[in-house]
């Protein structure tokens, strides 16, 4: 049986190619069995003010195996999103590990390489 992985990823401001990107994983990942909860997909995005589209995301971060995240700097929910997988202790998983780069000090791209390092390793 498949796992249910959410993924955490750029939605109003993607662009064609990282909605590409996330097609192809998502596709590859259901090809596998997997049950995956995209949010482009599978969160009602009509809301008029984010809320509704929040709660829906976290509701599915919890009820997941394990969440995968293809992180961009500039995305406000991915890092919202990022909170609630730190807050329900959920295994994380970087989709575009090579873009993500350290950094001197503290920062999303520490945690996130922090948090990958531990996926990778369990």
């Amino acid at each position: 049986m498949g796992k249910r992985i959410f993924i955490i990823g750029p939605v109003r401001g993607a662009t064609p190619e990282q909605n590409l990107t996330l097609d192809n994983y998502v596709d590859a990942l259901e090809h596998e069995g997997h049950h995956v909860h995209l949010p482009k997909r599978d969160t009602n995005q009509n809301d008029p003010n984010g809320y509704g589209i929040l709660i829906q995301n976290r509701n599915a971060i919890r009820a997941s195996d394990e969440v995968h995240i293809y992180y961009i700097k500039t995305s406000d929910g991915s890092k919202f999103d990022l909170g609630c997988v730190f807050a329900y202790e959920k295994p994380l998983k970087l989709i575009n590990r090579d873009d993500v780069k350290p950094t001197e000090g503290k920062s999303f791209e520490n945690v996130l390489l922090h948090m990958d390092d531990a996926y990778r390793t369990r």
